[in-house]
């Protein structure tokens, strides 16, 4: 049986909590943050948990983990 193949982008976006949760950086933070309220950007700074059927999708696209 061969190896399965890593989503290179999905390593670089992703990371798997030790309970198996995924993590995902927030999204309308990089640009044209003039016009964005302030409680927005604060909210949009760390990382979030994704939904469960999200979280399946990265899954399947990272089959062994991430080695951090």
């Amino acid at each position: 049986m061969s190896k399965l193949k890593t989503k290179s982008s999905a390593k670089k976006r992703f990371k798997i909590t030790a309970t198996g949760k995924v993590l995902a950086g927030a999204g309308f933070k990089r640009h044209m943050l003039a016009c964005k309220r302030p409680k927005m950007k604060r909210q949009n700074r760390g990382m979030h948990t994704l939904s469960e059927m999200d979280a399946r999708t990265v899954k399947q696209w990272l089959p062994y983990g991430l080695d951090r």
